[in-house]
């Protein structure tokens, strides 16, 4: 179910001091945020970016490869610089990297120049919908896959709830149900500027 946060500085919907005219899509690696977040910006006429495919543009080599050369410490510094300039755009939706809240400046940067739509999801719903998608090289260590998803999530759930504007939940649902809702979400903050 969705729910927009009390009091949240909805600029883009509520006419806020910094009018916010992106929507951020955050969550967990297989909550559907770049299926959702394309589905959003058609129906928003927005353009839609997608952090990991932004770092793989500036790079010219996909993100297993940075992880597997400058480690997730070299590839976390690459997501913010593509985060700080992805942020700066306007009129956009953008899904970012599962992993993209775990820097304080990501948050703020996420939080002050768009509305924040978390992606909830299940380990056991992220675990079956990862297994077939691309490369994950934070699940490509050995070990079992549901009990890493479950420990990435105890420490991000907090970073994705603490910025987000909107959440809803993604479990069991087709991408077209998630984004109609989060549209509805939009559409009622809005009207009750």
């Amino acid at each position: 179910m969705g729910r927009v946060r009390a009091g949240a500085p909805l600029g883009m919907l509520s006419g806020g001091m910094l009018a916010k005219t992106s929507v951020f899509l955050v969550g967990p690696m297989g909550s559907g945020k770049t299926a959702v977040g394309r589905h959003l910006a058609r129906a928003l006429g927005l353009a839609f970016h997608d952090s990991d495919a932004e770092i793989e543009r500036r790079t010219g080599v996909d993100v297993p490869f940075i992880f597997e050369k400058e480690g997730e410490a070299g590839f976390r510094q690459r997501e913010r610089e593509a985060l700080e300039a992805l942020t700066a755009l306007e009129d956009i939706v953008l899904a970012t990297g599962g992993g993209a809240v775990l820097m304080p400046e990501n948050r703020r940067l996420l939080a002050q120049r768009g509305c924040v739509v978390y992606l909830q999801t299940s380990v056991a719903q992220q675990a079956d919908r990862v297994r077939y998608g691309r490369s994950r090289p934070l699940l490509s260590t050995s070990g079992d896959a549901v009990t890493l998803l479950g420990q990435l999530m105890e420490r991000r759930a907090p970073l994705y709830a603490e910025i987000a504007d909107i959440v809803v939940s993604t479990d069991g649902r087709r991408v077209n149900s998630v984004a109609e809702q989060v549209l509805r979400e939009l559409a009622t903050a809005r009207s009750a500027r």
